[in-house]
């Protein structure tokens, strides 16, 4: 990675080296660069004309890399060419917008699996599927890479804001992430938000592992809630309608019985509370199960280790059997308490009604291992 402009710029030049110089005149043909203690510098000719549209951005007093295509000419200067330095140039470009964070907008070129493709000052980039903002992440239920891709592909011809998340010259890569503009703002939001709050938002979209839930909801997105707008006020409102923030709650809190498609559990467009259970950095964690009562309390109160039940099986798989304890509550009788998966599967059928025996109950887990009663 180019680190400083000591590592572009060459101590003891010769012809192909890459100098530093400092605009001082232009002429109609020509450019003159003064190199300090290099010398003066000129871009002339062919080499001028090849970079006019280069040399039309650049005023007396401007900063430039150019390559020595002549140590000295007739009048004394060493010639120059802005071709090939040019590339020189936009890495020092790109690696200053990344030490200042500041923002740039880029249009979407292409794509692959992987995430986006664009052109930053002459210099292939790419932001990568992870790095996208909360409202462009492709949410695809079942995770498939083919629908992925016609998501992604929607964007292309797209301008987006992004920041430099990383680049290395040597090896012409370039990362951006458009979710990095967005976190300062939503760090700075989520100052009025602590672990417990309960929140109104939104649901964004569903996927494998969970839902994406947009909050607080405003006028704009519910006018008839009575509620709205009363998690935040005044001026962190304001802002927050035009960022919004989007928190993930897991699959697994959700509901507490065992959620096996989020879609079957809310819709996206649905408008939900919620709880929030974690907050790292710029990352929301919310929970729908505890908004519910807590059906293990009654576990407690109703079955002790050894207490034989009556219950249906719900599900079979390749590790064990669930079975319904209580409404909401699933105890496992695992493959290991039969000889075989085959043996398993001939002993139990879903929709039957067992009997089985209590070996374990853990409250804090929230898991039953049961026992089939021969």
């Amino acid at each position: 990675m180019l680190s400083n402009k000591n590592e572009v710029v060459s101590a003891n030049p010769n012809i192909g080296s890459t100098v530093e110089g400092t605009v001082v005149a232009r002429e109609r043909s020509a450019l003159y660069i003064d190199l300090g203690v290099f010398g003066a510098g000129i871009i002339y000719g062919r080499e001028y004309f090849e970079a006019k549209e280069l040399i039309k951005g650049l005023n007396v007093g401007d900063k430039v890399f150019a390559k020595i295509t002549e140590m000295e000419n007739d009048q004394g200067y060493r010639e120059l060419s802005l071709k090939g330095a040019s590339k020189d140039m936009s890495w020092q470009k790109l690696r200053d917008i990344k030490e200042k964070g500041e923002i740039v907008k880029v249009k979407v070129t292409g794509v692959n699996k992987g995430g986006l493709l664009a052109v930053l000052d002459g210099i292939s980039a790419f932001l990568p599927v992870s790095q996208l903002a909360p409202e462009h992440y492709p949410r695809v239920v079942d995770a498939d890479k083919q629908k992925i891709l016609r998501e992604l592909q929607k964007f292309i011809g797209k301008t987006l804001e992004v920041k430099i998340l990383d680049l290395l010259a040597e090896e012409n890569k370039l990362i951006l992430s458009e979710k990095a503009k967005a976190e300062e703002q939503t760090r700075e939001t989520l100052k009025n938000y602590k672990k417990g709050d309960i929140i109104s938002g939104q649901i964004t979209g569903i996927a494998d592992f969970g839902v994406f839930i947009k909050f607080p909801i405003t006028a704009k997105t519910s006018e008839d809630d009575s509620e709205q707008n009363t998690d935040l006020s005044g001026e962190a409102l304001a802002k927050e309608e035009k960022a919004g923030i989007e928190g993930l709650i897991h699959i697994s809190e959700l509901d507490w019985q065992l959620v096996e498609n989020p879609a079957e559990v809310v819709k996206v467009g649905e408008i939900i509370k919620a709880q929030i259970i974690g907050i790292t950095n710029s990352q929301v964690f919310l929970s729908l199960k505890s908004m519910k009562e807590n059906p293990w309390e009654e576990v407690e109160k109703k079955f002790k280790k050894g207490d034989t039940l009556n219950a249906k099986v719900l599900k079979v798989s390749s590790f064990g059997a669930f079975v319904e304890v209580l409404p909401k509550i699933r105890g496992l009788c695992h493959v290991s308490e039969f000889e075989s998966e085959e043996k398993m599967k001939e002993k139990l059928s879903v929709g039957q009604m067992y009997d089985f025996e209590v070996l374990l109950i853990d409250l804090k887990e929230h898991r039953m291992s049961l026992k089939l009663v021969k």
